[in-house]
């Protein structure tokens, strides 16, 4: 009873002190426990997610976020142990730095860790720039660079930074970010889907459990999307590289080449080159949806195709242009061939064929002006002078002039009327085109087709119309005839193409200087060429645009010449053929056979079923040396005579055989060159001295 009693005291006294005890931690130290709880928790740590890729149409990495890292060395972590350990792999752990980054030396990155050493410094930059992914795993297998970062002193700060694997191409289309990523997106593409390109910040905490962090996740990070574009790498690169040779060759200042698919809208390639300083060209801006320039004489197709739709005139109507120049309101107005006497008396389709200025002014001011209203009505009909409302930002809002607005005077219809006193940026001319292209329907030009997440599709970008119908099915017959004749029969043959039919309009223009005019200086030209192909059948549309100080200047044989080489070369690609087709079963395939062993070429010519006729009789076990000749239906073998104590002939022979062949009559062979031996220094029929060295030529 006495023990039982004891038992039931202590524990009483026990329950009483942790009441008490905890009556004091509650109210007492409260505060001093909440401190001590709040170091071993960070609360609402921000997870960054990954930031989705942009993809071109066929599948490509165009854009993707990749880690870059700098490397540091704390000198001080793991104590004398890591010290000592250091010291006993500096030379190891420098040749493998070395390695890594072969610009530096072994034994300047000694130098360089004794001099952080020496320092005790705690973050020591290894190395001076920031280094990949790989080079990071590579550089942590080194000796003491592989420990923990507590004990070997090795770690790193990240960088998440967004790569182009394919360079230039599209660059500004695809878009920038800003250095430091949290600022987001620059421009392009990266820019008009940032939201969904960055997805969704996580958050969580990091709580202390025995004396280690650990991540407890409160919200996961969602990752963005990928974004797939209309690019297509391989017609970019075609592009680029057709545009970027014109411009050297001509020393232009801006080139523009945009190539776009006729009935979706999507933009296969588009590429704006700028002249920097060191004489070379990059993407600094994208010159194709932001110029304003005056588009010149592919603005006519739209003046012609008005004056059509409204009756005022037929593809046989003719103007007397004259010698080259007339007086539109007090201003000449002038033909390209005004020195040469000009064109005298042409019809409609000629005048777009030469590119007649005074044709179609003529024309334009003729019907329309007393009523110049009419005329830009009918351009708003087309909606040529509408924004694209495009899917990246920064494009121009074509400025086409009515008789209302300020400085709109007698000269402005005519001069309008050919591509000048109005601004349209190249990409909507190229809608333009497009339309005419598409039987009429003109469709907005888009850049990206899907968001997709985890291989499914979650946001599609439909082919949009702009106008369903740019005019009546006539009018447009007869633009598609004339414009086919521009390509196959006037200026801009040099656009064309032997294989299939282009359709398109050459533009030569002077650009203005602003306030300064147009001869303020060194008289600028812009040349262009828009148009599609194959002609019959439109599968795509393109503008190429370029600016270039001085003359000499030529739509056709500048602008049109690279399209013709796009046009092509995107054709070719394209191309898919039978290959039964290029097999003509009348006729047999035979071979050059190489002068050597016979029997080999034998089983060889059997077993790919070759007509042979042989000229020996084969006998099993032993070697028949000899050459070859080609007949009409089959391969002819003979064999030659080898006799023992003559130097044998292999001429014919490949190098195999030779040697083989000379090494077994016991002479040392120096060869010289690939292919058939052409020549041997030691004659065949010679006398053989064994231990001889024969040259054999190859080629």
């Amino acid at each position: 009873m006495t023990r039982y009693f004891f038992v039931v005291l202590v524990m009483g006294l026990i329950g009483v002190a942790i009441i008490v005890k905890g009556t004091v931690i509650m109210f007492a130290e409260r505060q001093y426990w909440q401190d001590v709880a709040d170091r071993f928790v960070k609360e609402n740590v921000t997870v960054k997610p990954n930031r989705g890729n942009i993809l071109s149409s066929d599948g490509k990495l165009m854009a993707s976020s990749l880690p870059e890292y700098r490397i540091y060395m704390d000198f001080k972590a793991g104590g004398e142990k890591k010290d000592t350990m250091l010291m006993n792999h500096l030379g190891e752990i420098c040749e493998g730095l070395h390695r890594i980054f072969p610009d530096k030396s072994a034994a300047e990155f000694k130098r360089h860790l004794l001099k952080g050493r020496k320092k005790g410094s705690r973050n020591y930059l290894i190395y001076p720039k920031r280094i990949s992914y790989i080079q990071y795993k590579e550089a942590k297998r080194l000796p003491v660079f592989n420990l923990n970062k507590y004990k070997g002193g090795f770690h790193e700060q990240t960088y998440n930074q967004r790569k182009k694997p394919f360079g230039s191409l599209a660059a500004r289309t695809l878009g920038d970010l800003y250095a430091d990523t949290a600022q987001g997106a620059k421009n392009g593409i990266e820019l008009a889907f940032d939201t969904l390109l960055k997805g969704r910040d996580g958050i969580t905490h990091r709580q202390k459990v025995m004396n280690k962090y650990l991540n407890i996740v409160d919200i996961a990070p969602v990752d963005g999307c990928d974004i797939i574009s209309t690019i297509d790498v391989g017609m970019q690169d075609i592009c680029e590289k057709a545009l970027i040779d014109k411009l050297k060759e001509i020393n232009a200042s801006v080139g523009v080449a945009v190539l776009m698919e006729v009935q979706t809208g999507e933009i296969k390639a588009i590429v704006n080159m700028m002249k920097a300083g060191d004489g070379n060209y990059y993407e600094m801006r994208n010159n194709a949806i932001s110029d304003m320039l005056e588009p010149g004489s592919t603005f006519k197709t739209a003046s012609i195709m008005v004056a059509l739709e409204d009756g005022k005139i037929t593809p046989d109507t003719e103007v007397d242009t004259g010698n080259g120049i007339m007086m539109m309101h007090g201003r000449p107005m002038k033909d390209h061939n005004w020195h040469r006497g000009g064109y005298g008396k042409i019809d409609v389709t000629r005048i777009l064929e030469v590119s007649s200025n005074i044709g179609v002014s003529y024309l334009i001011d003729k019907h329309y002006s007393d009523n110049p209203q009419k005329f830009v009505d009918g351009l708003k009909r087309i909606g040529i002078d509408r924004p694209l409302h495009l899917q990246i930002a920064g494009e121009g809002k074509p400025n086409i002039r009515g008789p209302k607005e300020r400085y709109f005077a007698k000269t402005t219809l005519p001069w309008m009327s050919i591509g000048y006193e109005t601004q349209v940026p190249p990409l909507n001319i190229l809608t333009f085109y497009n339309a005419i292209a598409n039987n009429g329907t003109m469709v907005r030009p888009k850049f990206v087709k899907a968001a997709v997440k985890d291989g499914e599709v979650v946001h599609e970008f439909p082919t949009e119309v702009i106008n369903p119908k740019i005019c009546s099915d006539n009018t447009l017959t007869q633009i598609r005839e004339i414009l086919h004749k521009v390509v196959s029969e006037g200026l801009a043959k040099p656009a064309g193409s032997k294989q299939f039919a282009v359709a398109g309009k050459t533009g030569t223009a002077q650009i203005s200087q602003g306030a300064a005019g147009y001869k303020a200086g060194r008289v600028n030209y812009l040349v262009s060429f828009c148009g599609y192909f194959p002609a019959e059948a439109p599968k795509y549309s393109c503008i190429v645009s370029i600016q270039k100080p001085g003359l000499p200047a030529s739509g056709g044989l500048m602008a049109g010449s690279v399209f013709s080489k796009i046009a092509e070369r995107v054709y070719a690609k394209n191309l898919r053929f039978d290959i039964r087709s290029a097999i003509d079963s009348t006729t047999n395939v035979i071979p050059a056979v190489k002068a050597g062993e016979m029997n080999e070429a034998l089983r060889v010519l059997n077993t790919l079923d070759v007509p042979v006729q042989k000229q020996f009789e084969a006998q099993k076990g032993r070697e028949l040396w000899g050459h070859s000749q080609a007949a009409p239906s089959a391969v002819i073998l003979q064999n030659q005579k080898v006799s023992a104590g003559i130097v044998p002939s292999v001429v014919g022979m490949g190098a195999k055989d030779a040697v083989y062949l000379l090494e077994s009559k016991g002479l040392k062979v120096h060869l010289n060159g690939i292919g058939k031996v052409r020549s041997q220094s030691i004659a065949g029929g010679s006398r053989l001295v064994r231990g001889q060295t024969i040259a054999l030529t190859l080629r």
